[in-house]
């Protein structure tokens, strides 16, 4: 395979820390209905490390007080509705009032992301329950806020604290934040075309980690950049990259493109360190090692060898080492 040794300068990086949205009691705020919290480690200790948090409770936000009624979702004919039942109180105006005020302001926090209370009615995002009038519970709804925010911004990286207790579902998305915010930092202010062309190259192998038809596909739309009127391209580009990164890298495709990155240097290697990195990337595919062990080797031969393509790959170090998040996928 063909070696360049130029060395392509890498896409401008977003500005640290990224902003994050995340429900106020995963932080330790007393806001539950309760008058309690919901204090998540991994949040505070880990990924807060490398974040800056934009807390909301829209419970409280919107003047229900604390303690305060349970509520929950409940049909009401075709409808939805979000109710405190003991009280027969009916919270659906009001909370669309203000999730719509509420979710216009946050759009001035260049938020990431947002990490959502699971089974929450007003900040769930996954089968939250809903009540229909017969007494029987389905969990089929979400949360009265979530909805109204995951409307509004349809592209930023949503996720529920209860399913980043998963390493794939954790690595998937904190990788799916920072790519938001890189994609956020390549179209601030002016923007080239031959920008777009050099911060596309460096995605490539994580694209291709995740879906190889959509790497495809946004290839063809690169190519045809300089024919599309700007702000489609803008639009139509990040859609694209974060539809394709939403889609779960498996196993397979991280082998795939650990062999397609290996062909770039493989010439260069001594027979025992050709045996050496095909065998840990034959250990990851049977499940024996992390992702990190074949990566870590990868890096260094890339290092080693200043091979330019490889040198400006996000797939390397799609998010900070110190997370860790590919010790365990």
């Amino acid at each position: 395979m063909n070696d360049s040794r130029t060395r392509r300068p890498r896409p401008a990086a977003p500005d640290l820390p990224l902003r994050v949205g995340v429900s106020a009691c995963l932080l330790g705020h007393n806001v539950r209905y309760d008058g309690g919290h919901k204090r998540d480690a991994f949040l505070l200790d880990g990924f807060g490390r490398h974040v800056e948090w934009v807390p909301v409770c829209p419970e409280v936000e919107m003047g229900m007080g604390t303690p305060r009624e349970p509520i929950r979702l409940e049909t009401r004919g075709d409808v939805v509705h979000l109710v405190a039942p003991k009280s027969g109180t009916d919270h659906t105006a009001a909370m669309r009032r203000f999730a719509d005020t509420r979710v216009r302001a946050l759009a001035a926090e260049s938020l990431s992301g947002y990490i959502f209370k699971k089974d929450s009615p007003s900040c769930g995002v996954f089968r939250v329950r809903v009540h229909n009038e017969n007494g029987l519970v389905t969990r089929t709804g979400r949360g009265a806020f979530a909805d109204v925010l995951i409307e509004r911004f349809p592209g930023l990286p949503v996720e529920e604290e209860g399913r980043l207790g998963d390493p794939a579902l954790r690595e998937s998305f904190v990788e799916r934040v920072f790519a938001y915010a890189r994609l956020r930092a390549l179209f601030a202010g002016r923007w080239t075309v031959g920008g777009l062309v050099a911060f596309h190259t460096a995605q490539k192998l994580l694209l291709m980690a995740h879906s190889p038809s959509a790497y495809a596909s946004i290839g063809r739309l690169v190519a045809r950049a300089k024919d599309l009127a700007r702000a489609d391209l803008r639009e139509r580009y990040s859609k694209d990259v974060m539809e394709a990164l939403a889609v779960p890298a498996t196993r397979g495709r991280h082998v795939n493109v650990l062999q397609h990155a290996y062909g770039y240097f493989s010439e260069r290697l001594t027979a025992d360190e050709r045996e050496e990195m095909a065998t840990l990337i034959d250990d990851y595919r049977r499940g024996l090692l992390p992702l990190v062990v074949p990566i870590t080797l990868l890096r260094h031969y890339v290092r080693r060898f200043d091979v330019g393509y490889l040198n400006g790959q996000v797939y390397l170090e799609p998010h900070p080492k110190e997370l860790m998040l590919r010790n365990h996928v």
